[in-house]
């Protein structure tokens, strides 16, 4: 086998491997809108409310920018991981709360692969 089919190989384990990350991701994340708050975390921003969910994902937001300037002169690019890893979880559980999913957003996504920036900014209402 040669070395390119290995890492193509590797590679597409890696997508299946996150794709089940998002997938179960999603799942529990439905499962704790049912939860009683104190059950969980998730449970208990869902008790909270939306504005309880939008103040974390502005807080995650806010760090991944502190993150990311960190790295910009010469911090740990994992702390820069971190955080969006934080902010993703975070806006899944809003979307999640508005009863779409990371799925909804992937399609977007692909929807605009491929397209230019500027087109898709100025075809929008």
């Amino acid at each position: 086998m040669a070395m390119n089919d290995i890492t193509n190989k590797d590679a597409s384990n890696q997508e299946a491997t996150n794709a089940e990350t998002i997938a179960a991701l999603t799942k529990i994340l439905e499962q704790r809108k049912e939860a009683e708050p104190t059950s969980s975390y998730v449970a208990s921003l869902y008790h909270k409310g939306l504005d309880a969910i939008l103040k974390k994902v502005g807080e995650e937001a806010t760090e991944t920018v502190m993150a990311a300037k960190d790295v910009s002169h010469g911090g740990d690019k994992e702390k820069l991981v971190y955080e969006v890893a934080d902010l993703w979880f975070h806006t899944m559980v809003l979307l999640a709360d508005q009863g779409l999913s990371a799925d909804d957003v992937l399609q977007e996504l692909a929807r605009r692969f491929g397209v230019s920036g500027h087109d898709e900014k100025a075809a929008r209402p």
